[in-house]
């Protein structure tokens, strides 16, 4: 099935601000959204196609690419849009766990929430449940990296749970109920306006939104529940990942407050420039130089590879600019065991900068024996003859 527009399904024109964008996003988000809609599989697939469209046209950049060529910009070959779940990267645009991640880290906030959900939509009180924050780091890789797959080390900083307290917080271990917020987690402010009386409603700043505060802090943690601690973690990357593919490390994130669970790691992948290959996609693109006697006469030339060496035929007459194409030399399809693209090798006939008394002479016989180009007279008694 061929996908919609982009512009179509956020209902805004191509010149549409940025701000025009945002609004009509949010407006569908607040629509179609899983947590307001539970079951209704069309209105999750509403939601998760408007989040693809709003993450590729909120950034200039992919917004650039899309509209020169489309959704082609960001399809599989082309290492598009980003990854999936724990050990996968997607390939084919992004599913609903993506949406809902990338929704979460635009719109996140406590005054989109209560659009979607309502006030009662948040757990409240002491037993308020606050999981950690996700977190993202680059994961620089070279191309045979990513030809061949491979597992890589990686030191992360991150909020772990104190031991000393288990993460209360307390140093007994007791917390007392917030008297600004009375236990509820939040607070509520009455402002007046040419409409009336408008009450806001967020988070205690007091308690942190727990509902709780603690009397006697932990010295290891001075009443936080959390310390810092750098961790190495060991992931597992699939060959034929592309530049802005990210892994997700589940509960490798931030410790949550109040006992909440821990957020997720995202690994984002960025690409290494090589000295020989031009990476298109899934085809890899290099050159290779001949001489003006190999390119005339033909030659074999030995040419490297990701997967190793191999031997080139060049034919006899090639011209300078020709593409010669190895197929199956390239890099692998995500996620498609044994697809690879190609290797383009581009053909570049070297012109000599500096001659020896040999060499002229020779070049000057090769020029008497070169055809002369005809005049028109020439070619008219040719005609006729």
């Amino acid at each position: 099935m061929s996908k919609r527009d982009l512009y179509e399904v956020l209902g805004v024109s191509k010149d549409a601000s940025e701000g025009d964008i945002k609004k009509a996003y949010r407006k569908l988000a607040v629509k179609y959204h899983p947590d307001k809609n539970p079951g209704d599989e069309e209105a999750a697939e509403k939601f998760r196609e408007a989040t693809e469209a709003y993450e590729i046209l909120k950034d200039s950049d992919k917004r650039a690419k899309y509209d020169q060529f489309g959704h082609a910009a960001f399809d599989a070959n082309g290492g598009g849009f980003g990854g999936g779940g724990f050990g996968g990267f997607g390939g084919g645009g992004m599913d609903l766990n993506d949406a809902l991640r990338a929704f979460m880290g635009d719109f996140g906030g406590d005054s989109f929430f209560g659009d979607i959900f309502g006030s009662g939509r948040r757990r409240r009180g002491a037993a308020a449940q606050n999981r950690g924050k996700d977190l993202q780091i680059s994961l620089p890789l070279t191309l045979q990296e990513i030809h061949d797959g491979c597992k890589k080390t990686i030191k992360v900083k991150r909020q772990v749970s104190c031991d000393s307290c288990n993460g209360t917080g307390s140093r007994s271990g007791k917390k007392m109920t917030c008297t600004t917020c009375g236990g509820s987690g939040r607070v509520r402010r009455v402002q007046n306006s040419i409409f009336g009386q408008v009450v806001q409603e967020a988070a205690c700043s007091a308690c942190s939104g727990t509902g709780q505060t603690v009397s006697d802090p932990c010295s290891s943690c001075s009443g936080s529940g959390r310390v810092l601690q750098e961790t190495k973690e060991t992931i597992s990357i699939p060959a034929g990942v592309s530049e802005g593919n990210y892994l997700t490390v589940t509960g490798k994130g931030n410790a949550g407050l109040n006992g909440g669970g821990y957020g997720d790691l995202l690994v984002v992948i960025k690409e290494k420039e090589h000295s020989i290959f031009e990476r298109h996609g899934i085809d890899l693109i290099t050159s290779m130089d001949i001489t003006f006697s190999e390119a005339a006469l033909g030659t074999e030339k030995i040419i490297h590879t990701l997967a190793g060496k191999l031997k080139l035929k060049v034919s006899p007459g090639t011209q300078s600019g020709k593409i010669l194409k190895v197929s199956a030399k390239g890099l692998p399809v995500l996620n498609q065991t044994g697809r690879k693209g190609d290797l383009l090798v581009r053909i570049v006939v070297m012109t000599p900068r500096k001659l020896s008394r040999e060499e002229k002479e020779l070049f000057k016989q090769l020029s008497e024996l070169e055809e002369k180009p005809k005049n028109i007279f020439e070619k008219v008694k040719d005609a006729f003859s």
